[in-house]
């Protein structure tokens, strides 16, 4: 797959596709339909148009982390997906001024030059969203693209990310993963910790989860993808997402140990996905009583990845 960040030098190669356009955050089963038709809408490579950073950062930058997927992330699972060129368009100022048509018009058909646009049913565009479906489709007609409206989808409320981040607060990752059609997942490089869990016998990959919505903290029966260094492959695990309460007071973070691993994971990129929740984050009363929870925590874990 191709990624395009400075779509003002694309190819005329990288033109031509036929993209579904929105943010995708979570690339949920909503998202997946709209792919599959966004591929059948025209004979054409195909694509996905999103934005970086998400317009609700740049609308409202102090609000609580809500993404459920990091740019690496996302890209990876629309990678898999079949997408072809990802345009992550740069949501600034400028973007954000543009009118209903400026976008239809500049970025849509001259900039990116897409053959056909699939979108859903409740998108809108432009300065002050005022953009909507019906709009699009006029515009396309006019500037030489086709649209697609694809419906929403989902038995009862729609789904939508909204929900499966209600599902993750809750600690509820197995009903987050049927909306998401795939587990959720936490990605990006393994960072240097305390090295607390080595001395403990529980050797850990630590991860930040900044910018991401968190999941209900606590211990997770997790699978984990080393996506890149010797160590390539899937692996089982546990992983702590919290605090830390144990060790004082600590920026959030995701820690996960390998089952049966031996090796340097520093400044590798994993890929954690959330299996099931087992426990809330505790402070005990001494190191022993954490170390004989966190061997029933991996024996849990163990015996619920065997089945899975």
């Amino acid at each position: 797959m191709r990624i395009h960040r400075d779509t003002r030098y694309l190819t005329d190669a990288d033109k031509g596709a036929t993209a579904a356009i929105g943010n995708f955050d979570g690339v949920h089963l909503g998202h997946q339909a709209i792919l599959r038709i966004a591929a059948q809408a025209a004979a054409a490579p195909l694509g996905v148009v999103t934005f970086e950073p998400h317009p609700r950062e740049y609308f409202a930058p102090d609000a609580p982390p809500f993404r459920l997927m990091n740019p690496e992330a996302k890209a990876h699972r629309l990678e898999s997906l079949g997408v072809q060129h990802l345009y992550e368009l740069p949501f600034n100022a400028r973007l954000a001024a543009l009118t209903p048509e400026e976008f239809a018009r500049d970025i849509i058909a001259e900039q990116l030059g897409l053959a056909h646009v699939t979108v859903g049913a409740d998108f809108c565009f432009g300065r002050g969203r005022k953009g909507t479906t019906e709009m699009l489709q006029d515009f396309g007609g006019r500037y030489g693209f086709g649209v697609t409206i694809a419906k929403l989808i989902g038995d009862g409320p729609a789904i939508s990310s909204t929900r499966i981040r209600e599902a993750l607060s809750e600690g509820r990752p197995e009903d987050a993963a049927k909306m998401l059609g795939h587990l959720h997942r936490i990605e990006g490089a393994v960072i240097r910790g305390d090295q607390r869990g080595r001395d403990l016998g529980y050797p850990t990959a630590n991860m930040s989860i900044d910018g991401l919505h968190p999941p209900k903290f606590g211990v997770y029966a997790v699978r984990v993808r080393v996506q890149s260094g010797d160590h390539q492959g899937d692996y089982d695990g546990v992983a702590s997402i919290g605090v830390r309460p144990m060790f004082g007071e600590n920026r959030p973070n995701c820690e996960s140990h390998i089952f049966d691993f031996k090796g340097d994971l520093y400044g590798t990129h994993l890929s954690v996905a959330l299996v099931a929740y087992l426990r809330p984050e505790a402070k005990f009363d001494s190191i022993d009583a954490l170390i004989t929870q966190m061997d029933a925590d991996s024996a849990r874990a163990r015996e619920i990845l065997s089945g899975d």
